[in-house]
């Protein structure tokens, strides 16, 4: 059933449609299955090009005994708060992991960067991370210091002066400046090219277009990211007793 969970045939079916190279959602319509279900399968499994039937059954028989013998939280275990469900958070963080990868993060990259996003205070200790992720600190370590290179993790301090890693909407910002930046970039040296290969050549205008398309990007993302940014920090204005709530301008 769609809903349920899925079995060794269907996952045989996965990789019969990884092999010939058809997209996920081709695959799900297949299996009358979600895409994101797919999705996630593949990604927790090795990914398109190493997704094995047969690890992906036994992996998830092993997590699924991990689950049923897995002890009550103790005291010091992080609960869910705002009648959340436990499992729903879970399922939810292992989606928004999914997507991250396909971005391009490592898998622990993308697990540590999940786990400060949906935290409550946008901010957790490496003691935090390590109790919630069950990794080593070395694997948080590692993943912080990437987060910190692309700009999408800070470092702050609290009363206790323990070190905690940051995630915001100015961090967000930085990261998306960041990026404008590299894409830029890329159009600098593309333009380089077209002077040593020869402005009246094929590859040359091949270079041309690339630095024009990443100029367009580049200011594009500048822009938007300020316009943003802006509408961000600005607090609609109410009138004495005008209870009316603020709506989105129209222009």
């Amino acid at each position: 059933m769609p809903g349920g969970r899925l079995t060794q045939q269907e996952r045989q079916q996965i990789a019969l449609g990884l092999a010939d190279s058809l997209p996920y959602a081709e695959i799900a319509r297949r299996l009358d299955r979600p895409t994101s279900t797919i999705t996630r399968e593949v990604m927790r499994n090795g990914g398109p090009t190493a997704y094995r039937a047969e690890l992906a059954q036994r992996a998830t028989e092993r997590r699924a005994h991990r689950r049923k013998h897995t002890p009550p939280r103790g005291p010091g275990a992080p609960r869910q708060g705002h009648g959340r469900d436990d499992e729903a958070v879970r399922e939810y963080e292992e989606t928004f992991t999914t997507l991250l990868m396909q971005q391009g993060l490592p898998k622990m990259t993308a697990r540590v960067l999940t786990c400060l996003f949906i935290a409550d205070a946008g901010s957790l200790t490496a003691s935090e991370l390590i109790q919630r992720l069950q990794v080593s600190a070395a694997s948080v370590s590692k993943a912080i210091t990437f987060l910190e290179e692309q700009g999408l993790v800070r470092r702050t301090r609290d009363e206790r002066r323990r070190e905690r890693y940051c995630v915001d909407d100015d961090v967000w910002y930085h990261s998306t400046i960041a990026s404008a930046h590299g894409i830029a970039q890329i159009a600098e040296t593309a333009r380089q090219g077209v002077g040593v290969l020869g402005r009246h050549s094929p590859a040359a205008a091949r270079l041309e277009n690339i630095a024009r398309f990443s100029d367009f990007i580049s200011e594009s993302i500048f822009r938007a990211a300020e316009q943003v940014r802006e509408v961000l920090r600005t607090k609609p204005e109410t009138m004495p007793g005008d209870t009316t709530r603020p709506g989105p301008d129209r222009g």
